[in-house]
């Protein structure tokens, strides 16, 4: 059951949105490796929040090693409580089914490109600084050609005249 519900999340869902293979193994295998020691846990009748610390420390550490977005974090968040929730209710499998179908449905449509699928952040380097936010916006919709909805200046550098922006637009509707 553990095997459906990651490859559904890894494959179905993660690997056809966003193509990052790396991340797609990366899943699998931190799921599988929670399943299997949450099963060991269990089976030894070792206290459950050993464990349960354990795995924090471990997704910390592997969290903070690469840079990966928000929306990445929640998949890796997804998987590891896949595996738990798999680990832990192999004796009640409708539970565990239940659970690993609301979590996937979730995700599904938390993460479907028709729910927020125009809307972008993306990191972008001007190479003019602008006093005025008022400009600053209407540089950035001209040269994205979308609407801006947030930005926030996180460099400038008056010297070699260059403003780092990290920047939350929303594409034009394409027409079909």
């Amino acid at each position: 059951m553990d095997l459906t519900a990651i490859g559904v999340l890894a494959y179905g869902l993660y690997y056809r949105r966003h193509h990052r293979r790396d991340l797609l193994f990366a899943y699998v295998a931190l799921n599988v490796g929670i399943f299997a020691v949450v099963s060991l846990l269990l089976v030894q009748r070792v206290d459950l929040a050993v464990g349960f610390g354990l795995f924090g420390v471990l997704s910390i550490i592997r969290l903070r090693s690469s840079e990966i977005t928000q929306q990445e974090i929640a998949y890796y968040f997804v998987a590891i409580v896949l595996g738990l929730v798999n680990g832990i209710a192999s004796e009640l499998p409708l539970t565990a089914l239940f659970l690993d179908g609301v979590l996937l449905a979730i995700v599904y449509v938390a993460d479907h490109p028709r729910l927020l699928g125009r809307t972008r952040q993306q990191v972008v380097t001007l190479d003019v600084v602008h006093s005025d936010p008022e400009l600053l916006r209407a540089d950035l919709e001209s040269r994205l050609r979308a609407r801006v909805l947030h930005c926030v200046v996180t460099q400038v550098d008056y010297v070699r005249d260059v403003t780092v922006v990290d920047v939350r637009f929303q594409i034009a509707e394409v027409a079909r």
